[in-house]
């Protein structure tokens, strides 16, 4: 019988280095040499290049023709809905509303709905039943999701939801405006309820003051569309998203940040990015 001592020199014998080449030869199973890496296994430096360089291709390729699974992130009034709208508008991508399938399941009066109140302030589990099956319908579909996560928790809900499908987000877009801008901007909103139109008395004021330029029926202002709020709301979202920022920079997606004081000088920099990351998203014919 060989001694501890044996054993331990035996361990410590330099091993023979076995190349690629020579573990293929090696192996009983016939060796499809017209696959790169065998080619580049069992022959020349030159089939070595071919496999790194068809290995960059499909990389490539790979990145050309991903889907797009998108989210913003803004400050109430940073103009998220019209850099959404824009974005629509020229290219032929599926949003999915959290607020607006929340108000759906209200109105139905469903089950869901009956908690649906609770769950826009924080009932996480009630909007991923919401968006679950959305996310499933739109497989195959590039998308951006409005509204939803607003905090780190929730950010780690819905990964482990598209986990499960096998899909990740790609793109957190977060727009950057000044509060002192927003506060302006949002003092001086003025809605028509049924139809939803959004004015602005800084740089989209109705024709007629506080009238609705297509029915001419009265606009109103949101209740919390007063400056003590709006300071209150400000502080709550930077409280929530400077966590949920953090999460994000600390996973695979990618994170930009677009600065600016109007959406006219947000959105180019929102067209030129998702142009260079989604050189294939799919345009509307008539944008």
């Amino acid at each position: 019988m060989m001694s501890v001592k044996g054993y331990r020199v035996l361990l410590h014998q330099p091993r023979p280095r076995i190349g690629a080449s020579t573990f293929l030869h090696s192996h009983k199973a016939p060796i499809d040499r017209d696959l790169p890496w065998a080619a580049a296994a069992t022959g020349t430096t030159q089939s070595l290049r071919q496999c790194l360089g068809a290995t960059r291709c499909l990389r490539a390729e790979a990145a050309s023709i991903r889907k797009l699974r998108m989210i913003i992130l803004g400050a109430p009034g940073s103009g998220k809905g019209t850099q959404g709208e824009r974005i629509l508008k020229k290219w032929d991508l599926a949003t999915i509303g959290v607020g607006d399938l929340l108000r759906a399941e209200i109105q139905r009066g469903s089950p869901l709905g009956s908690v649906a109140k609770e769950a826009m302030a924080a009932g996480d589990e009630v909007v991923l039943r919401l968006i679950e099956p959305e996310l499933q319908a739109l497989t195959d579909r590039d998308w951006i999701l409005d509204g939803f996560p607003r905090k780190a928790s929730q950010a780690a809900l819905l990964d482990e939801l598209l986990a499960s499908s096998q899909d990740s987000l790609n793109l957190v877009v977060n727009l950057n405006v000044p509060d002192d801008v927003i506060l302006e901007r949002i003092e001086g909103r003025w809605l028509h309820a049924r139809s939803g139109r959004v004015y602005n008395n800084s740089f989209n004021p109705p024709k007629t003051p506080g009238k609705d330029d297509v029915t001419g029926e009265d606009l109103t202002q949101r209740l919390d569309d007063t400056a003590k709020i709006l300071s209150k709301r400000l502080s709550a979202f930077h409280a929530e998203n400077e966590p949920l920022l953090k999460y994000y920079t600390g996973t695979n997606t990618e994170v930009v940040t677009l600065t600016g004081r109007t959406s006219d000088q947000i959105y180019p920099q929102l067209e030129a990015l998702l142009e260079e990351k989604f050189p294939n998203l799919p345009r509307k014919r008539n944008p």
